[in-house]
């Protein structure tokens, strides 16, 4: 920061789109999606900003000279310009805005909050700014957890349109939610899919309902413990008006909603994959219920939808993400019946549970989005005998709890990724006798790899992995590629991860069948 000083600067009555934002000096950490609509909106509301981004792309410069053209101060490219706050036509800045996954203790924003900087995230500015004369005040219903969160947000979502209302799901999933709000036609709710990292910077939003869908070890690194994580997760039940819907067989998830401090009147709703109590929405007899909203829940439930209704194949999680979702659009007022309509229509897409083949009885499945063990866990749980593709990046979380509790049901694990270790050493504790094959293509042996570089290697190791699965398989077993860690070593994303298990699938079945 240099030797200038701060006065930090009150903003409390920024609260709505027409306050005065007018030479208000901003700096947006980051531009990618939500930096980027940040910054936009910040330009067209009169403030003065400084976009900074680390990486000098071809994108951000794109990106920078469309925000130049609409009127942002500067916008700064490259790692030299992040490790300090900027001055803004020569004062010091009054707000910065974090994209998530700008660590706190970064050092430019661990420089804002030492000198008293507002640090908010691109959801609180969109909370500020969600007011606007003549536009549609739309309801927030808003979606955390360490899994389910994309699943149970475009459940919602479907619901919401299966209801005939004008709804989309935004934040960390799709649409960034300032482009949400400032669409001209205005929603009637918005499914808000919130991330730990948005949490983080979240001080005022006040939504309809709010669900935490369950809490696991992940993202350590980036919040500096496992507790500031939980505490970060549990921010998005404060100021909850209606309903703060929890995992009633998560006892830290329900302690959260017993400590929030919502709004008068808001009730604690619960739901489950059992038998719901008074207050839940739960599962009957393969029935999805709701004995929550409705008078008489005492003595009565109101019946949403058959779980054979929702999909094929109906793994515990995903009953639970539907519970959720439903208890989201009940506590918004729809209707049993859209509810049923919503999610029989809704489709959750590739990479969760994705049936890939069948062929000699053999199930293959493509979980690619299982990127940490809670996630995997819910995969190998929905099966009884698992050839387990499994590895990657680890980010710094344990194995043995999960390798422990599915032991029984392995048949074999073929390892993939580059930081194996701790799996492979809790394989070795709790799984002794199943065997352990790979990976085929360390970090190390890239460049001989038969050529392969950068993410190449990782399609070589997947169809290695699949080709070794293959070869153990028998009748009744299944596939799975659940990895339970990231994609970040030898692919782009969780995505061409799952694409490269679907072609090697692909492309083993094409052999198989000559």
């Amino acid at each position: 920061m240099g030797r200038w000083t701060v006065t930090p600067v009150n903003l409390g009555h920024l609260v709505r789109w027409e306050s005065d934002w007018a030479g208000l000096r901003v700096v947006v950490a980051g531009l990618g999606l939500s930096g980027f609509s940040a910054a936009d909106t910040l330009i067209e509301l009169g403030a003065k900003v400084v976009v900074i981004d680390g990486a000098d792309t071809e994108v951000n410069r794109s990106r920078a000279e469309t925000l130049k053209i609409v009127g942002a101060t500067d916008v700064l490219l490259g790692a030299a310009h992040t490790d300090a706050l900027p001055l803004i036509d020569g004062e010091a800045p009054q707000l910065l805005i974090a994209s998530p996954g700008w660590n706190p203790r970064q050092p430019m924003l661990a420089a804002a909050a030492e000198a008293g900087i507002e640090i908010w995230g691109d959801v609180e500015l969109a909370w500020r700014v969600r007011e606007k004369e003549g536009r549609k005040l739309a309801e927030w219903v808003v979606i955390t957890g360490t899994n389910g969160k994309t699943t149970t947000v475009g459940m919602a979502e479907a619901i919401f349109k299966a209801a005939g209302l004008r709804a989309i799901a935004a934040g960390n999933v799709g649409t960034p939610i300032l482009d949400a709000i400032r669409d001209p036609e205005g929603f009637d709710v918005i499914a808000v899919e919130l991330s730990s990292f948005q949490l983080h910077f979240t001080h005022t939003i006040s939504p309809l309902a709010s669900v935490v869908l369950n809490i696991a070890e992940d993202h350590v690194d980036w919040h500096g413990g496992f507790e500031n994580y939980k505490a970060d997760k549990a921010k998005i039940y404060e100021r909850t008006r209606v309903a703060a819907i929890y995992n009633a067989e998560e006892s830290v998830v329900e302690a959260m909603v017993e400590n929030a401090d919502v709004i008068e009147g808001c009730r604690a709703i619960g739901f489950t994959t059992g038998v719901p109590s008074v207050s839940m929405v739960g599962v009957v007899e393969d029935l999805l219920v709701d004995r929550a909203f409705l008078e008489d829940r005492r003595n009565s439930a109101a019946e949403l939808i058959a779980l054979k209704d929702i999909g094929e194949v109906v793994p515990r999680h995903t009953a639970a993400n539907a519970a959720a979702a439903a208890a989201l659009a009940r506590a918004y007022g729809v209707e049993p019946a859209a509810v049923a309509r919503g999610l029989a229509g809704f489709d959750a897409g590739d990479h969760r549970i994705q049936a890939v083949a069948r062929r000699d009885d053999v199930l293959w499945i493509n979980d690619s989005k299982a990127t940490n063990p809670h996630a995997a866990n819910a995969s190998l749980g929905a099966f009884s005998s698992v050839i387990w593709i499994a590895g990657g990046l680890s980010k710094g979380v344990e194995y043995d709890e999960l390798v422990s509790a599915h032991a029984a049901r392995l048949k074999a694990v073929v390892l993939i990724g580059t930081d194996t270790a701790k799996l492979r050493e809790a394989l070795e504790r709790h799984a002794p006798l199943v065997p352990v094959i790979g990976p085929g293509v360390r970090e190390t042996e890239r460049d001989t790899a038969a050529g392969t570089t950068g993410s190449a290697a990782g399609w070589a190791v997947m169809a290695q992995a699949v080709k070794e699965a293959a070869g153990i398989a028998e009748p009744g077993d299944t596939v799975l590629m659940a990895p339970a860690a990231a994609s970040m070593d030898q692919f782009t994303s969780y995505a061409q991860r799952g694409n490269a298990f679907i072609d090697a699938v692909r492309a083993l079945m094409g052999e198989t069948s000559k």
